[in-house]
């Protein structure tokens, strides 16, 4: 059973996309964290014991000696979660949100922005922390993905913000109101002083997240650098194994697929929605839907300007 499961794991991993991906790393990283906690109850019968140092280790500390130390904390801690409800509901808007950031604006985004937006709004829970004392934050630690959730959420609504999403027992929403009503209920939040910190953080990623889509909505794209680096640090490491003879696999890794088939099957989509059309001029959102198209065959860098511009002032509305 358990080999199974195991395979059916690395299976979504190697094939799904960078949503399915994330999700299977914070799960994983779950697990671990909470099997170490029920290691140290048993051996210690729920007394104080050393799992808070194990968690603190990968956590975003708030003081200066810690980050010097434990520099790695800011990318662990957005991976780290400890109860079962913190990480449910980061997870489904992980995967609700962000679909749509891979669908509209190609699945190669999706982890840069997740990283970029989780490290913004762990910056942002540090310097809270170092600036208002009112907030009780010294000596605390945070972790979890909320931050780099809020980024994803935001700029889902800021580039497509009357999209709508069904939610239970309210229908029919338009991103644009759900992101709004998340924001609010962070900065209420702050007032109640409970995890002040971590709703600092998020709204640290939800402005990360407007920046990002902003940005690139002027043709300059966030997420290009970040994978670069990640590219280099892969080709590195995998430099290093096939050194040290450690690649024994032989034979082709992964089964070829025609990269164009997706694109003509996309082209042809387009052609048969714009021949539809023939003999009518296109409405608003017809428009905004063709190149939503074109954005997920080709990337938003090859739209044309004029394009570009229609799409900035439609996300406006």
């Amino acid at each position: 059973m358990f080999t199974s499961i195991w395979e059916d794991i690395k299976r979504e991993f190697s094939y799904g996309n960078m949503v399915t991906r994330i999700i299977i790393v914070n799960i994983m990283v779950f697990i671990v964290i909470n099997l170490i906690w029920v290691g140290f109850q048993m051996v210690y019968g729920g007394k104080p014991s050393a799992y808070p140092e194990v968690l603190a280790f990968f956590s975003m500390p708030s003081d200066w000696l810690g980050l010097l130390t434990h520099p790695w904390a800011l990318i662990t801690s957005m991976f780290l979660h400890e109860g079962f409800m913190h990480i449910l509901f980061n997870m489904l808007m992980l995967y609700w949100f962000g679909r749509i950031i891979g669908d509209l604006l190609g699945d190669h985004r999706v982890l840069p922005l997740y990283l970029m937006a989780g490290l913004a709004g762990n910056l942002v829970y540090f310097f809270t922390a170092n600036t208002i004392p009112i907030l009780g934050l010294s000596g605390s630690i945070g972790f979890g993905a909320s931050g780099a959730v809020m980024g994803i959420v935001i700029a889902s609504a800021v580039l497509a913000p009357d999209a709508e999403m069904r939610l239970i027992l309210l229908g029919n929403i338009k991103l644009k109101y759900i992101a709004a009503a998340l924001l609010l209920i962070d900065v209420f939040a702050i007032g109640s002083m409970n995890n002040a910190g971590g709703h600092f953080a998020h709204l640290g990623g939800a402005a990360f997240g407007w920046f990002f889509i902003r940005r690139l909505q002027f043709g300059d794209d966030l997420s290009a650098p970040v994978n670069n680096l990640m590219t280099k640090i892969a080709d590195f490491f995998r430099g290093v194994v096939e050194d040290r003879g450690l690649n024994k696999k032989k034979g082709p890794r992964m089964a070829y697929r025609n990269p164009q088939k997706p694109k003509k099957r996309m082209q042809k989509r387009r052609k048969k929605r714009t021949s539809n059309r023939t003999g009518r001029s296109l409405s608003h959102q017809e428009k905004v839907d063709t190149i939503l198209d074109k954005i997920k065959e080709s990337g938003y860098e090859k739209l044309t300007q004029e394009e570009k511009e229609f799409l900035f002032n439609a996300s406006k509305k």
